[in-house]
């Protein structure tokens, strides 16, 4: 029986569970914190840029959802994001920190059988995981395409210029959509400036190379990052699964927790 349908009645599994927040340092010193919820088997869920765990996974139910179906959620908050330290100094973003934070993650928790999904950034970071040898049982990289991997410059550029003139922007563009977003999620915009420049691409063959079991989840109006089917095209044990809304709206949606519950409990 497929265990999440018990929950698509709109019901809220585990809506007053408590939510535990712990910190650990980084190997460069910086203060990290990661969210966790439930009991079972380990997942590493990973946000998106300019978010956090809290908008990504809690406030909209997903973790509630998957701690409900027998798993362990733990949900980073990457640095310079949510209640992470947010260093303006460029030496804390070397290429590929995120990465690192989150392998220093899994070493200070003793993970050695988990599962590990990602959105957007999050997505980027699996796929950055799984490059450097990273082997969960399973993985998903969600709100993700193949240029958001293997070129990273592209989707960087945007943000960049979103940066760089903040507040300079015109009303509805999509750089002042970014500019309004950090405002709501209350970030750092110097802070995420320089996150920016860690990211690495991954390249084709790299992921051609790759042999854990992918779930490519997207939403079905989301090309931000290119295009997710020819990610899991490239992907040589992956699945493409769309699910409802653009790049901003598919992670407020419950379809999104109801695949990842899905493709991690098949």
């Amino acid at each position: 029986m497929n265990m999440t349908s018990l929950l698509k009645d709109g019901s809220k599994p585990l809506e007053n569970a408590l939510i535990k927040t712990d910190y650990f340092s980084a190997s460069d010193g910086t203060r990290l914190a990661w969210h966790e919820l439930g009991e079972g088997r380990p997942v590493l869920l990973i946000h998106g840029f300019v978010s956090d765990a809290q908008t990504n996974w809690i406030k909209y139910g997903h973790a509630a959802l998957l701690a409900a179906s027998s798993f362990r959620v733990i949900m980073p908050d990457l640095r310079g994001h949510g209640q992470s330290d947010k260093p303006h100094e460029p030496s804390a973003y070397p290429p590929d920190v995120l990465a690192d934070d989150q392998l220093a993650l899994i070493a200070h928790l003793g993970l050695t059988d988990f599962d590990v999904g990602g959105y957007s950034l999050g997505g980027r970071t699996v796929a950055r995981l799984l490059a450097r040898d990273v082997l969960p049982r399973r993985a998903i990289i969600s709100g993700m395409g193949l240029e958001g991997l293997i070129n990273t410059a592209a989707r960087a550029d945007h943000f960049k210029h979103a940066f760089d003139h903040f507040g300079q922007h015109e009303r509805g563009s999509p750089a002042f959509m970014v500019e309004a977003f950090v405002k709501t999620t209350g970030a750092d915009p110097v802070a995420l400036r320089r996150v920016i420049d860690s990211f690495v691409d991954t390249p084709i063959d790299a992921l051609g190379a790759l042999q854990t079991p992918v779930s490519v989840i997207c939403g079905e109006d989301d090309q931000d990052n290119g295009s997710a089917e020819a990610l899991a095209n490239a992907l040589p044990n992956a699945k493409y699964i769309a699910v409802p809304g653009n790049h901003m709206s598919a992670v407020a949606k419950p379809e999104l927790g109801h695949a990842f519950a899905d493709a991690l409990i098949a």
